[in-house]
């Protein structure tokens, strides 16, 4: 057998047909549904508190920060009133060794130290006089304190607005003492050691972000319905109607919110979905890697889409090609076999070797590449991977296989959609008028930013999915919310003033706000990654 059809029979173990798709959009719902009335369920479906989204009016300088996984951000934002802002930020590398530190504190105080270096750099004069009042032991006025928002894109089990309790850690963490611990406790008692003027004013999820920034910056009258991110991990947050949260809404130990909107915002955790395997596809190389991860048996729908797996997907699956000796993958025994001319090698200690080599701007890579013989792919293949001289034929058999990966990726995350299109009912409001009747989704992450046609392939999907159809799909507005999960929303509910109309705030260099109602929710999006000043729009 030739090796493009040994490719072709691998890239056939990733195909996830139409039927497939029905199975997956029908189980997706059934474990919404579940999520929404019981704390034991596979999709945590995590009330987050926020009851509203903005809509681009909204003005005022904020503070946030955001533990999205690989990087901490901290940053400050002005918001513009007219669906754009202006950004300064800061971002350093989250070091390995405090990703499964022994205590909470080793990674917390990590974090403080970066917010306090963040206000020497941009906030210096606030910074420096705020310390030495503290220094004297002089009272600090409620006004000169910053109110930070907290991105923690891990689950939470969230009882307030300001409150977390850690279910567990994902995207690689593993600080066992953290679980069940409040995490802006723990950030906040690390801020007040160093006598920072900050207090952590709300606890938000990455994918929240992405939902108030899209919203913010999104064109027309439609609120957003959900956002997502699909990047290193995968989840998402939709809007939902209160009354369906029965967990929460009879829960009569929950923490205060506002029930004037009507509805609340829901982190799904829809890394989680399907951990027992009834619908999601299972190759020999989905078995492989989930056996090979800190966490076997969850976050199972994130290991088939996210890009911390994609890479490792193609390398399990290029290797057990590679090790079977009927396949003529990179085994080039003499020059005469080679379009270059020259003898295949690969590097028996390289990245091709190593669990996790395989990085997943290969599949991108792969995906792009449109030059004459794959000379991108052959490339990268030789300058990062160890395989050298590799032949068209490699390179054709390694495209074969990555696309395959990655267009179940994008079908996969067409199902997360679909169900919550289909669940809260919003295609079967019609006005008809077009600007009315879209149905806006933020998304996020560098596979739908980055992989090309990975937006494509969900709305392929989208029109296979019974309830949806061609129709349907052309009414989802799908818009990227520039890294939402970075410089995200922040979020006050008033709960003791809000019939006083407003709330004012004044953050350290003077300027002062006023927010809409004591209830209401502020929020905001991002513009670029990297430190400096930016300003973004909504188009």
């Amino acid at each position: 057998m030739a090796l493009a059809q040994h490719a072709k029979r691998v890239a056939a173990e990733f195909d996830y047909g139409k039927e497939d798709l029905q199975r997956g959009v029908a189980e997706f719902i059934r474990e919404m549904d579940a999520g929404l009335k019981t704390e034991v369920a596979t999709l945590s479906q995590i009330p987050t508190y926020v009851t509203a989204v903005p809509n681009g009016t909204e003005k005022g300088l904020y503070m946030a920060v955001d533990l999205g996984g690989t990087n901490f951000r901290v940053c400050s934002i002005q918001l513009h009133g007219d669906t754009t802002f202006s950004l300064t930020q800061s971002k350093v590398a989250i070091p390995k060794e405090l990703m499964a530190a022994k205590t909470s504190k080793e990674l917390f105080s990590f974090l403080a130290k970066q917010i306090e270096i963040f206000l020497q750099a941009h906030h210096e004069e606030h910074y420096a006089s705020h310390v030495e009042r503290k220094r004297k032991g002089n009272e600090v006025a409620e006004e000169e304190i910053f109110n930070l928002g907290f991105t923690f894109s891990f689950p939470v089990k969230q009882i307030g607005i300001n409150k977390g309790l850690l279910m567990r850690w994902t995207k690689g963490f593993d600080i066992k003492e953290t679980v069940g611990q409040d995490v802006c406790a723990l950030l906040q008692e690390e801020i007040d050691l160093l006598h920072l003027p900050v207090r952590v004013a709300a606890l938000v999820n990455d994918t929240v972000g992405t939902l108030m920034a899209r919203s913010y910056t999104s064109p027309g009258k439609t609120g957003t319905l959900l956002g997502a991110i699909f990047g290193t991990g995968t989840n998402g947050a939709y809007v939902e109607k209160l009354d369906k949260v029965t967990k929460l809404t009879e829960d009569k130990n929950a923490g205060s919110y506002d029930k004037s909107t009507g509805e609340m915002i829901v982190n799904t955790e829809w890394g989680s979905f399907d951990n027992g395997l009834k619908v999601l596809p299972n190759t020999p190389y989905d078995i492989a890697l989930d056996e090979a991860t800190p966490n076997p048996g969850i976050q199972m729908f994130e290991k088939r889409i996210s890009g911390m797996f994609l890479g490792e997907l193609l390398r399990l699956a290029l290797v057990g090609l590679y090790k079977d000796a009927a396949v003529p993958l990179f085994k080039d025994e003499n020059s005469s076999q080679n379009d270059i001319s020259s003898v295949t090698h690969v590097d028996g200690n390289g990245p091709l070797f190593k669990p996790w080599g395989i990085d997943t701007s290969l599949l991108s890579i792969c995906a792009g590449d449109q030059s004459q013989g794959l000379r991108v792919i052959r490339q990268t293949l030789e300058r990062e991977y160890g395989v050298s001289a590799v032949s068209a034929e490699d390179a054709e058999a390694v495209r074969e296989i990555a696309a395959a990966i990655g267009r179940r990726a994008a079908r996969l995350a067409a199902v997360a959609i679909a169900a919550i299109v289909l669940e809260t009912g919003r295609l079967e409001k019609s006005t008809g008028v077009v600007e009315e009747d879209v149905i806006d989704v933020g998304v996020d992450g560098s596979l739908v930013e980055f992989y090309p046609n990975f937006e494509e392939f969900m709305r392929e999907a989208l029109r296979g999915v019974e309830g949806i159809g061609e129709a349907g799909e052309k009414r989802i507005r799908i818009g990227i919310a520039k890294d939402g999960s970075g410089v995200f929303e922040i979020l006050w509910k008033w709960e003791g003033i809000k019939n006083m109309g407003a709330i004012r705030y004044e953050l350290g260099d003077g300027r002062k706000g006023v927010s809409g109602g004591g209830a209401y929710y502020i929020g905001w999006g991002m513009g670029s990654v990297g430190s400096g000043h930016v300003t973004a729009s909504g188009n």
